[in-house]
């Protein structure tokens, strides 16, 4: 429920009654807002997005017909550097979802401390709906109309739902095409042969398990052995799971859309991973016991991994929750009141902003290798992103420390603090 004071910072092209992820937004902000001293001043820049793109997205269709998507681009804030975020594909895209994941883009980049701010696409389709040829003009369309935002020191777009290498090498060809010269540094995430970097691909779940091995220290708990339950095996999801399977762990649930499945002693993470990709259910995996899809929340783990998407985790189902460490692999996959009860319980959550903060940081060392034309090792690039991430987790654990607050909150402390000083250094113009 947003407070009723804060219903004037809602933007009048969005419903008061639903406003979706960025109602969640507000609410962080709310709540950090008492902790950032005299840049409170310029806190009101936070709670409305710089620019906002919705754009049509006709394409025709292998049958000759002209179908209509609509598409977005929000540019949450600049103050900082350029827009970074990614783009999905998804049927369920709202502009709420857009302005949200912009907003904990920026929030996210800052907390890192890289020098990005905060942008999110995204386009109103299924991809499972359409052929190869009809995506791929889908993304040139999308792109050509986005055209006017983006760039490399403007807004470089990434992966997200729903998108891969394979449709940030046709953004960036389409914008090429439009600027008259190759530019590699529009977007990242991009094919190896074509300016990718190296270790690109499992950064965010790479990342996912180094902060998770940094609070587990924390509190004195072993990651060999240790349960781990993982909702989402996707990109970030798998990447996740493969990474703790690896250290020891046992994961011993996943769940994705086609079902749930469970194994006390640990699932073999390599088959499932094989028999996912080989196109079948894991809801069907035969080296496992499945469980209905509201199950998952019930089973006990020391590490809960959310990857899919927003808003899982609410009152209706926090109080089930049996884990000591719960990290956000997706964005946003936690609401404020599924939060207050996690606190409430002693359960440690890191927060999306800085648990699935891996995938920016290496589509950071991929924009620096473009401009440069010079390129890492995966070792330096996964010895570099296991250092940021180490090193930012304890800035934040410091300041939860020292604030006696959540590491949510300090993480928005340390950001929004970041954030809003650049804005003050660079002052208003005109």
């Amino acid at each position: 429920m947003i407070p009723h004071e804060t219903l004037h910072q809602i933007p009048s092209y969005l419903s008061r009654d639903d406003i979706g992820p960025w109602g969640t937004f507000l609410q962080q902000i709310e709540r950090v807002t008492p902790y950032l001293g005299d840049l409170a001043y310029w806190v009101e820049s936070l709670k409305r997005p710089k620019r906002i793109l919705v754009v049509d997205v006709p394409i025709k269709m292998d049958d000759g017909s002209v179908v209509h998507y609509e598409g977005y681009r929000v540019q949450h804030n600049t103050s900082r550097g350029p827009g970074k975020g990614g783009v999905r594909f998804h049927q369920d895209v709202t502009l709420s979802e857009v302005m949200a994941l912009a907003a904990w883009m920026t929030i996210k980049n800052a907390a890192i401390g890289v020098p990005f701010g905060g942008a999110k696409g995204g386009v109103r389709c299924d991809p499972r709906t359409v052929s190869m040829a009809e995506l791929e003009r889908i993304t040139r369309r999308y792109t050509s109309e986005i055209g006017i935002l983006i760039g490399p020191d403007k807004d470089i777009p990434a992966p997200d739902v729903n998108t891969n290498e394979r449709i940030m090498a046709w953004m960036m060809d389409t914008y090429s095409m439009n600027q008259g010269r190759t530019s590699t540094g529009v977007v990242t995430g991009k094919p190896i042969s074509l300016g990718g970097s190296l270790g690109r691909h499992d950064a965010t779940g790479r990342g996912v398990f180094v902060v998770g091995r940094a609070a587990a220290q924390k509190v004195g708990l072993a990651i060999r052995g240790a349960r781990v339950c993982v909702q989402g095996f996707g990109n970030v999801g798998n990447a996740a799971a493969r990474a703790f399977h690896e250290a020891g762990a046992r994961v011993t649930a996943v769940q994705d859309v086609t079902g749930t499945v469970f194994s006390e002693n640990g699932l073999d993470i390599e088959r499932l991973t094989a028999w996912q990709a080989s196109g079948r259910p894991i809801a069907e995996f035969g080296d496992a016991q499945s469980l209905e899809h509201d199950a998952f929340w019930d089973v006990p783990s020391e590490f809960l991994i959310p990857a899919a998407l927003e808003s899982q985790i609410t009152a209706r189902n926090a109080g089930r929750i049996q884990t000591r460490i719960l990290l956000e692999g997706a964005n946003g996959p936690t609401t404020p009141d599924g939060d207050d009860i996690l606190n409430d319980r002693g359960v440690l959550v890191v927060p999306d902003v800085l648990a699935n903060a891996g995938g920016v940081t290496v589509s950071y060392f991929e924009w620096v290798q473009d401009f440069s034309s010079f390129f890492w090792s995966e070792e330096e690039i996964n010895r570099r992103l296991d250092r940021i991430m180490e090193e930012a987790f304890q800035a934040i654990w410091d300041a939860s420390t020292r604030e006696k607050v959540s590491l949510r909150t300090a993480t928005y402390i340390v950001a929004c603090k970041r954030v809003l000083e650049a804005r003050e250094l660079r002052g208003l113009y005109p």
